[in-house]
């Protein structure tokens, strides 16, 4: 059974570039366009892993990631922010919200399937 990504990105452009790069691969992708469908997505697909925008609308990325990190059966899913973000501290507060990667838009697409593959194999 291949493994499933689930991607929570509002920008079409944005999820047809990983729409692209993960058609090279053999993962499975989900996708939500809001945060709250982002959670909503996580709890009824689990996926094995989540790849977060940070500025989402209805509910932005670090709540959304909280509130997986946050029930039990969630948990254990890795999360990478994939975020336009790219301050200095805000890789530490996608860390400090319950993301478990990290990646700047833009962002090279091999250094994300790189980062994808290492944390489902």
């Amino acid at each position: 059974m291949s493994k499933r990504i689930l991607m929570v990105e509002d920008t079409e452009d944005n999820r047809q570039i990983v729409r692209d790069l993960i058609a090279t691969t053999d993962f499975e992708l989900l996708e939500a366009v809001d945060g709250a469908a982002g959670v909503a997505a996580a709890a009824a697909e689990k996926p094995d892993l989540i790849l977060m925008d940070i500025q989402l609308p209805v509910m932005d990325g670090y709540e959304a990631a909280r509130r997986i990190k946050a029930d039990p059966a969630l948990r254990h899913i890795p999360i990478i922010a994939v975020t336009s973000y790219a301050l200095s501290g805000d890789e530490a507060k996608a860390i400090a919200a319950g993301c478990d990667g990290y990646v700047a838009k833009p962002f090279s697409p091999r250094q994300l399937l790189a980062m994808v593959q290492e944390f489902l194999s």
